[in-house]
């Protein structure tokens, strides 16, 4: 290649060197470094040409050369001739230096050359460098920046300059003015002591060996001198951290003698900076240098600077390190290492002015102070050892501390201290105790919440951090194993450590499996030497109460049980076997369930159980008794835990249970009393359900105390009972007397059967019922509950005896009021289950209530149970006496309060209940049965149906009688049959099967008699659970059945008006249940109606228009069609008349006709007709001032094809749309293609149009006539294109037809003859739209062979060959795709049609009156389909006219046209196989071919990839042939450039001949409209040239090329300049 392209391709890049696109920046660097690879010194002479003659340049372009010139030095610098290196180094020197101005960027550049050459040739670097370094002038700031960065990068090279350069360099300290000149002379400094430091250290690999320290000393210090007395004091923070930087490498540099003369005045200078700048890394870090050299060197007057130099690194440590900017995260690790180094030279001093600054309460300052002393304690071990003492002495003032940040920080020291034996120390536990405390912090934010401060250190955080402590300390350091246990015991009892107790109880688990496993005698606890302990029996309390409430605390109940049956032995001797049998089994519990569904009061029973067995086991009455004193005494210690102290109060009285000291138990029980406070609900609950325990084997003794305490000064109001009550001055003598109402209850309820009876009356009654006129609503709540437990105690013996409550009445009256006053909207509390329990356990009692006294109690007691919400709901306002109940609580109280609802029912209707009694309860539940709640609407049905159970199972029948409500209760009950919920179904199914029950008794039926048609409503109930609708209907049906047999005749009325009131029931299941009901009544029972029949109708007019379920509507339709079907012509007359668009009423009604098959036959002959002869649209003009016409449709035929789409929805009219599918099919889609961009008429009332979608009715009708012919696959089909979506608009049309004839051709083929000779008049229709519309229909048939198979395609290609000459464009476009399509689906028939076929493409590709190309695209297409079955013979004469015919189209900007030509031209390759001529034509394109592989259009570069394939034998190479057929498959990706790479090598090889065409066929697309394209180009072209052998460069335009590739440099796309610079790289 000539000199002269390269260089003119090297200016070019250079040229382009500053492009403003970074990417062709980095491709022009990459291209010169590739040609400098190969030429290194022609390109640097460019490079050094360029900007010599260029002096103007800007900056920017100057740098970018200046760093192309780095890179080639940095990587040819053994291939680059000295007379280069020495010419780059003048050049690199004269850039850096001719402007007197620091000019950053481009100083830096040609230093960098300077540092790059420097790695290899330091030598003539410093002979250059030097000579602008001479002694007595300032040299320029960037030859002092190369020094000091040679200095860096070639340590053992420069060092030996070093001295030198320091000597020339000192006395030019003293003339510098400037802060940037003192700037980079300091760093200059810094660098040079870093890299003499570093020469030293490597010694055995330095080329001078000889060299020492002090051969530096003098310069050093004299430099020193200045550096610090001078220049430290600048005021330029920048340079003061440089200067500070350098004195601090320089320091190690400096004798012994001359750093000691200095300290006194260095260190106070550099801790002055602190104040002076806000960047701190850097002074920590020279400070910690000159710490380091004074320290290694033994100074003695360093001391005097401790206190200075110790006070502000203090304050150093004490801001804290911000992790998100790293330089505060170094300067707090240099402080620290500069605390290490002066703690090893001073200990004493640095401990105690450590332990001192713990004093002070600045939060800051603590949180420095330990930081630093958790730094000493871990890194200088040896030295603290003596201190330790001191230290845990210390410690404890910041322990105090409020700060959490600072709590954080002791907790860090505490966890070092422990791995360094300061724990076992007097003072550790202390320690201990510091962290169990945070292992109980409560939290610092609900649940939910964030801290507003990221940094915030929240009471969680720093109790998590505590409970990893405690355990890390129990887990990994050894010798804390008897610090910890059983020390840790002691934090289990004291309330303030109960968030504690689960990491405690872990650790205490941990440490005594480990001793018990090894035997340790430690592990037995000596209680009695242990004085700080718990008792065993306390310890057992407080573990076993934790258990009652698993996961509260953290979930403390598993860890509980677990350390208390590790403790068993140390607890009790006798406990170890009943507890390793007992406590697994309730950890096993623990660990498969979770808060929400474990069973709380089984899991409390099986507690006080294992307590139980536990006093057994003991068989110890003096450790019973005084574990149940200890558990009293320990009471108080759950005052704010009123849940915890309810069950401490059972397990003492089940403790007194066991114990046989009876004196003991009463005065236990005396204490509970005294000490109980009654002002808590659940406390006095606790103390009544422990009294009661504890009766079970004390009742005389319980009863004794409970009589003893009511006459005791507890209820007089007197200052001594106060005293009593350790001066509870707000306890009331109302919850006093509550507390004892409610023990004498639980008494009742526990004591033994056998003696409770006897002391009902005299002893519990008596105390109870003389409170019953108290106002006080904690006693009434205490009474009903009491009454209540006595009710349930002596419910049997009642039955026994004759009792009559005087004041039932009275009492009835009281608590009914209770409940009125209850919130309707919450279920808080067990008064309503409480007072309706308490009311149906009087109702039996006499006297009896009046009519009105039961009617108030019925209304407050439903309306109250049944309007509240449902269980899940939370109310969200509570008062002060009330608490927020929890799932599983409030869950019970729901279900104790229905049960309680339905016992009042059924004692309200007595033992003879009667229909009136009956209807008189109903009246109060039915308006909730259509609730459109559905907990209200089971509540109601539940209710119900517990009270007709109870009516039949007491009914008694003296004398025949009418049940005179049974249509009116059938009417209610029987749709909800079908309700939604499934509980509201099944139990309405119940209902009806009893109160049919009934009406058979009432008919005189024995009481065993079983009707079979009832009895088969029970078998209903199985197939309601399935919540299906066709289930359903059955099920009404059978019901409506069985209901018409057994109903009276004068009760149907009522029950069929009930039931239209059922058609808008709230719920549409039963809305349709009701019209199921209804009309199967009708047809069984409606001729007896036949005087109701016009007030149905109207009735059902104005339902129908109300109703808006489509199952319902459907049905009420079907009533009408019955009515309607004798007069069908009237009907389909006004029906057409409606205003369109139909409303659902009509639409409704057409739907019904559709019902009957000969009636829907009738229809559709009439619509057919109709349409055939009726005009679909007519024109109007659009406006008088623009002109032009629109399409609207006529009336008739649109509401006509609106009608037939409605009827042939119906199901039913399935028969007769098959028995005439074809014409049907025919007759619309003529319409559809009529249809299509019409409007809609307007309407004759409103002179508005109607919002109808002509085409959109005409499409739905077909899609309904094809799934009516269950073409099931041709719709799947359809839907799955959106084929009814195209067909509906006037753009997609065409689209939407074919996709309708493919889905028929594949799944319908046997009917498309019919509808074919049907069509086919259409084609010579006056209509151009349904023209249009059938050559699309027959165009795509022709694509199946189903039209060979059915012999019609000699029907279709006459009828296209007709179309070729069509006036319309259109239809011509599509009779030549239909003729192209005959290779796909008849291929067999092509050479048959051959003549036609290519005499019709011809023309196709000739066309003229073609605006879009659609026919040239056509022809082409269907050309490339039939070549595949033509016959060489009939196509060898006119490949090369076709080739020559397509080869135009190859560069169309039409991508599809371009696409479909080139994949014509591969179709072509088969038929001009060994022609010389068709192989010439091959090579004209291969170019062409080869750069729309980058074409911007997928399809085409697939259709390059298809064509090249195909023909690569053609070519004339087998290495090209197999390269083709190995890369250029459609589906695979292409890497352009290695295949262009490789196919350049082979074309040179195999067709040197044609290089020169080619390269000229390449140079032609520099001007291309795609960017890719052109891009390509130059790739082509770039491989070109670097793969051809320098003999064929003569073939070559070279100065055309490189004026090309210049050009596509300057291409406003930057991925063509790339490119371009690519390709360049390639001229060498």
């Amino acid at each position: 290649m000539a000199e002269t392209d390269v260089e003119q391709v090297t200016l070019a890049l250079l040229d382009a060197a500053n492009d403003k696109d970074f990417e062709v920046q980095t491709q022009v660097r990459k291209s010169m470094l590739t040609l400098a690879n190969e030429q290194p010194d022609r390109v640097l002479a460019m490079c050094q040409d360029y900007l010599l003659k260029h002096p103007k340049l800007v900056v920017s372009h100057r740098v970018v050369i200046l760093q192309t010139i780095e890179l080639i030095v940095g990587s040819r610098i053994d291939a680059i001739p000295y007379t280069r290196i020495k010419s780059i180094i003048s050049l690199a020197s004269d850039e850096m230096t001719r402007s007197k101005e620091v000019v950053p960027d481009w100083q830096q550049a040609a230093s960098n050359i300077l540092v790059a050459v420097g790695n290899k040739h330091i030598n003539e670097i410093m002979e250059e460098i030097l000579s602008k370094f001479q002694p007595g002038v300032l040299p320029h700031f960037f030859v002092v920046q190369t020094l000091a960065n040679l200095s860096v990068s070639n340590v053992y090279g420069m060092v030996p300059f070093l001295n030198a350069i320091l000597g020339t360099m000192l006395p030019m300290l003293s003339l510098t003015k400037q802060d940037n000149m003192k700037w980079v002379l300091s760093s200059a400094l810094r660098h040079f002591s870093d890299s003499i430091l570093e020469y030293l250290a490597n010694l055995d690999k330095a080329p001078d060996p000889t060299v020492r320290q002090d051969t530096f000393s003098s310069e050093i210090c004299a430099a020193f001198d200045i550096l610090f007395n001078n220049w430290l004091q600048s005021r330029e923070s920048k340079l003061r951290l440089t200067v500070a930087e350098a004195v601090g490498s320089m320091c190690h540099l400096m004798a012994s003698d001359k750093l000691e003369e200095h300290i006194p005045k260095l260190i106070p200078a550099i801790l002055s900076l602190y104040k002076k700048n806000n960047e701190h890394y850097i002074i920590s870090k020279s400070l910690c240098h000159v710490l380091d050299a004074s320290v290694n060197m033994g100074s003695r007057v360093l001391e005097t600077q401790l206190d200075n130099l110790l006070s502000a690194l203090h304050q150093q440590v004490s801001t804290s390190a911000d992790y998100n900017n790293p330089p505060t995260v170094k300067n707090h690790n240099e402080v620290l290492r500069c605390f290490s180094l002066l703690a090893n030279a001073f200990p004493d001093r640095v401990v105690m002015f450590v332990l001192q600054r713990l004093e002070n309460s600045n939060e800051r300052s603590r949180f420095g102070s330990l930081a630093v002393l958790r730094h000493l304690i871990n890194s200088s071990t040896s030295m603290m050892e003596s201190k330790k003492l001191l230290i845990l002495a210390s410690i404890r003032q910041p322990m105090a501390d409020h700060s959490n940040k600072v709590k954080k920080r002791v907790v860090q020291v505490i966890s070092a201290m422990a791995h360094h034996g300061y724990l076992e120390l007097d003072g550790g536990e202390l320690l201990v105790r510091f962290i169990v405390q945070h292992c109980a912090l409560s939290d610092t934010y609900q649940h939910g919440q964030k801290p507003a401060d990221p940094e915030e250190v929240t009471n969680e955080s720093l109790r998590t951090m505590c409970d990893n402590t405690l355990h890390l300390l129990t887990t990994t350091v050894g010798r804390l194993a008897d610090v910890l246990w059983p020390k840790l015991l002691y934090y289990l009892t004291p309330q303030q450590y109960s968030n504690a107790t689960t990491p405690l109880c872990k650790s205490l688990i941990v440490l005594g499996n480990k001793k018990k496993d090894n035997k340790e005698p430690t592990f037995k606890i000596d209680f009695s030497q242990e004085v700080n302990l718990p008792s065993p029996q306390t310890l057992m309390i407080k573990l076993l109460v934790n258990a009652a409430f698993p996961y509260n605390s953290r979930g403390h109940g598993a860890p509980s049980l677990s350390l208390l049956q590790i403790l068993s032995v140390n607890i009790h001797r006798n406990t170890e076997a009943v507890w390793d049998q007992e406590i697994p089994p309730l950890l096993t519990v623990l660990e498969e369930t979770t808060a929400e569904d474990l069973d709380k009061k089984s899991w409390n029973e099986n507690l006080l159980q294992l307590l139980a067995k536990t006093l057994v086991a003991v068989e110890d009455d003096k450790w019973v008794c005084q574990f149940a004193a200890e558990a009293t005494s320990f009471l108080s210690t759950y005052n704010n835990a009123l849940d915890e102290k309810s069950f401490l109060y059972q397990c003492i009285g089940v403790t007194l249970q066991h114990s046989f000291n009876k004196d003991f138990v009463k005065k236990q029980l005396q204490d509970i009393l005294l000490i109980a406070r009654h002002n808590d609900a659940v406390e006095r609950e606790g103390v009544a359900l422990g009294i009661g325990l504890c009766a079970k084997s004390h009742l005389e003794g319980t009863l004794a105390k409970l009589d003893e305490f009511g006459k005791s000064d507890a209820f007089k109001k007197s200052p001594s009972i106060f005293n009593l009550l350790k001066d509870r001055n707000e306890v009331e003598t109302e919850k006093v007397k509550s507390t004892l109402i409610l023990c004498y209850g639980q008494v009742a309820m526990n004591a033994p059967p056998e003696k409770i009876l006897n002391r009902i009356d005299q002893d519990i009654l008596r105390c109870i019922s003389k409170n019953f006129n108290t106002k006080d609503l904690t006693m009434k709540l205490s009474l009903i509950q009491s009454v209540g437990l006595v009710a349930k105690a002596i419910s049997e013996c009642v039955k026994k005896q004759g009792y009559v409550f005087s004041r039932k009445q009275e009492l009835i009256a009281l608590i009914q009021d209770f409940i009125k006053a209850e919130p309707a909207d919450a279920l808080r509390t067990p008064v309503r289950h409480l007072v309706m329990s308490t009311c149906a356990n009087l109702m039996p009692l006499d006297p009896a209530l009046s009519e009105n006294e039961t009617f108030d109690l019925l209304k407050v007691c439903v309306n109250s149970v049944f309007s509240l919400p449902p269980e899940p709901h939370t109310p969200e306002k509570i008062t002060k006496e009330e608490e927020i109940l929890d799932p599983k609580q409030r869950k019970a109280l729901y279900k104790d309060t229905l049960s309680s609802l339905h016992e009042l029912l059924s004692s309200v209707l007595g033992k003879d209940p009667a229909p009136d009694s009956l209807q008189s309860v109903f009246k109060h539940i039915e308006c909730w049965l259509t609730s459109t709640l559905d907990h209200e609407r089971e509540r109601a049905i539940l209710a119900t149906a517990h009270m007709l159970t109870h009516y039949l199972d007491n009914m008694t029948v003296k004398n025949m009688m009418s049940f005179h409500n049974l249509g009116a209760l059938l009417g209610r009950l029987s749709p909800r049959c079908s309700d939604p919920h499934l509980a509201v179904r099944t139990t309405a199914i119940d209902c009806v099967y009893i109160l049919l029950t009934i009406q058979l008794r009432y008919e005189g039926f024995a009481l065993d008699y079983k009707d079979d048609a009832v009895e088969g409503l029970l078998h209903l109930k199985t197939q309601l659970e399935i919540p299906d609708h066709s289930i359903l209907y059955k099920s009404c049906s059978e019901l409506t059945k069985v209901m018409s047999k057994r109903l009276p005749q004068p009760q149907m009325t009522t029950l069929v008006f009930m039931l239209f009131e059922g058609l808008v029931d709230s719920q549409t299941n039963c809305c349709r249940a009701s019209s199921v009901i209804l009309n199967t009544l009708l047809k069984n029972r409606g001729g007896a109606l036949q005087e109701m029949v016009p007030e149905m109708l109207e009735v059902l007019h104005v339902r129908l228009q109300s109703i808006t379920e489509e199952q319902v509507r459907v049905a009420v339709g079907q009533t009408v069609l019955i009515m309607a079907s004798q007069h069908l012509q009237t009907v389909v007359n006004t029906l057409v008349n409606q205003p369109l668009p139909y409303d659902s009423w009509t639409s409704e009604m057409w739907m019904a006709l559709g019902a009957d098959p000969m009636v829907a036959s009738q229809i559709i002959e009439i619509v057919m007709e109709k349409l055939s002869v009726l005009a679909p649209y007519v024109d109007k003009k659009e406006s008088l001032i623009r002109g032009g016409t629109t399409k609207v449709a006529t009336n008739k035929p649109l509401a006509m094809t609106c009608g037939l789409k409605e009827l042939l929805l119906n199901g039913q009219s399935q028969e007769p749309a098959l028995s005439k599918f074809s014409q049907l099919f025919s007759c619309l889609i003529v319409r559809l293609a009529a249809s299509v961009g019409v409007s809609a008429p307007k309407d004759n009332a409103t002179k508005r149009t109607a919002s109808v979608h002509v085409a959109g009715v005409a499409a739905d009708a077909l899609r309904i006539l094809v799934a009516r012919a269950q073409l099931d696959e041709v719709l799947k089909r359809l839907e799955e294109n959106k084929a009814w979506d195209a067909m509906r608009e006037e753009k997609t049309h065409i689209t939407g037809v074919t996709l309708l004839a493919r889905a028929m051709a594949k799944h319908a083929g046997p009917r498309l003859p019919a509808i074919v000779e049907c069509l086919c008049p259409t084609l010579n229709n006056i209509y151009e739209c349904q023209r249009i519309t059938v050559t699309a229909f027959f165009s795509e048939l022709l694509n199946h062979h189903v039209a060979t198979e059915l012999m019609f395609i000699d029907v279709l290609m006459n009828n296209m060959m007709e179309r070729i000459s069509d006036p319309c464009c259109t239809v011509r476009m599509l009779a030549v795709r239909g003729l192209g399509n005959i290779a796909v689906g008849s291929p067999e028939k092509v050479n048959k049609y051959a003549k036609e076929l290519l005499a019709a493409m011809s023309s196709g590709m000739e066309e003229k009156d073609d605006p879009g190309k659609l026919i040239t695209l056509e022809a082409m297409s269907g050309l490339s389909k039939v070549l595949l079955y033509l016959d060489k013979k009939n196509v060898h004469l006119l490949v090369v006219y076709i080739f020559m015919k397509i080869k135009p189209f190859l560069e169309s900007e039409n991508d599809e046209i371009r696409c479909a030509s080139i994949h014509l031209m591969g179709k072509l390759s088969k038929f001009g196989s060994g022609e010389p001529v068709f192989k010439d034509q091959i090579h004209n394109v291969l170019v062409s071919l080869l750069l729309h592989l980058v074409d911007p259009n997928p399809h085409v570069v697939k259709a390059c990839k298809y064509a090249m394939r195909v023909c690569a034998p053609m070519v004339g190479s087998e290495q090209i042939t197999a390269m083709f057929q190995n890369h250029l498959h459609e589906d695979k990706s292409l890497h352009y450039g290695e295949f262009i790479n490789d196919l350049t090598k082979y074309l040179i090889q195999d067709f040197p001949g044609m290089l020169n065409f080619y390269h000229i066929s390449v140079l032609q697309f520099f001007k291309s409209n795609w960017s890719e394209v052109r891009a390509g180009a130059a790739i082509f072209i770039g491989f070109l040239l670097g793969n051809l052998p320098e003999e064929h460069y003569a073939h070559l335009n070279m100065g055309t090329i490189t004026k090309g590739l210049v050009m596509l440099l300057q291409d406003p796309d930057p991925v063509v300049r790339v490119k371009a610079a690519e390709a360049m790289g390639h001229f060498h």
